[in-house]
C-alpha cells in the first residue's frame, strides 16, 4: 500500500494517487486496488482515506472554517449572514457578545445590515445551516481594508502547504491579510500600491492553482515587481 503523491500535490483526472485498500473520499474512484483522481485538484491523504480537493466549485461550509460574510438581515436575537454557501449563516447574540438575547437589546448597535464580519463556523445545525461565532481574537466587524474574492476551492493553494504561500506573501508585502475559507480575502496594507500588488499576486495564484512549483514562481514574481518599483 502506498501513496503516489505528497499531500497537497496537484493531480489531474486519471492520475493514480494510491495503490492498495483505502477508503475513498471526494473526487476519487477505484479500479481493483488502485485509486484514481476524477478531477483537477489537491490530493489529500488522511487517516485511512484519500480524497482530492477540487480546484473548481463553490463553497461547502465546514465546522472550524474562518469565513468573511455580510449581515443581510436581523431577526429575533440573531443576525443572518451571507457567506457564499448554499444557505445563509446564523449568528446569535450568545455567539456575538457572549450574552443571551434580551428584548431591550438593540441588535443594530452591535451589528447592522450591511456590516461585513470575520467569523468562525462553530456548528452546523440539522439542516446544515452554518452557525457562526465572532467571539475570539481578530473576529467581528471589519473596520478597515477591502475584500477581494476568489474561487473558494483555490484557497488551499493561496495558503500553501503548512502556510508556505501566504507566509511568503505576508513577508514580502508586510500587509495584513485575512483569508476566509469561503473565498473572500480581507486585505489591509499601509500603501495603496501594496494592496494592488497583493491583488495581482492572489489573482495569479488563482489562475495558476493547477500548476506545480507555484510558490517559487510567485516569490520571483513579487521580487520582480518590487525591483521594477525601485527603478
Amino acid at each position: 500500500m502506498s501513496a503516489k503523491f505528497e499531500t497537497r500535490d496537484i493531480v489531474i483526472p486519471g492520475d493514480l494517487i494510491y495503490e492498495g485498500r483505502i477508503r475513498l473520499g471526494e473526487n476519487t474512484y477505484r479500479e481493483e486496488d488502485n485509486v484514481f483522481a476524477t478531477s483537477i485538484g489537491l490530493v489529500n491523504y488522511g487517516r485511512e482515506r484519500v480524497s482530492v480537493i477540487a480546484l473548481e466549485g463553490g463553497y461547502t461550509p465546514l465546522v472550524g472554517d474562518l469565513v468573511i460574510g455580510k449581515v443581510i438581515n436581523i431577526e429575533l436575537g440573531q443576525w443572518r449572514v451571507e457567506i457564499g454557501g448554499a444557505k445563509d449563516a446564523i449568528l446569535t447574540t450568545n455567539d456575538a457578545i457572549d450574552k443571551p438575547y434580551r428584548t431591550n437589546l438593540d441588535l443594530t448597535r452591535i451589528l447592522d445590515i450591511g456590516d461585513t464580519i470575520v467569523a468562525k463556523i462553530v456548528d452546523l445545525d440539522r439542516n446544515r445551516t452554518p452557525i457562526l461565532s465572532i467571539l475570539g481574537r481578530d473576529l467581528g466587524r471589519i473596520h478597515e481594508g477591502f475584500i477581494h474574492k476568489i474561487t473558494p476551492s483555490k484557497i488551499p493553494r493561496l495558503i500553501g502547504k503548512k502556510g508556505s504561500m501566504i507566509n511568503m506573501i505576508l513577508r514580502e508585502t508586510r500587509c495584513h491579510i485575512t483569508i476566509g475559507q469561503n473565498g473572500l480575502i480581507l486585505i489591509n496594507c499601509r500603501l495603496r500600491e501594496d494592496e494592488e500588488l497583493v491583488v495581482k499576486v492572489v489573482n495569479k495564484i488563482e489562475a495558476e492553482a493547477h500548476t506545480s512549483g507555484l510558490t517559487s514562481r510567485i516569490q520571483e514574481y513579487l521580487k520582480k515587481i518590487k525591483e521594477e518599483r525601485k527603478q
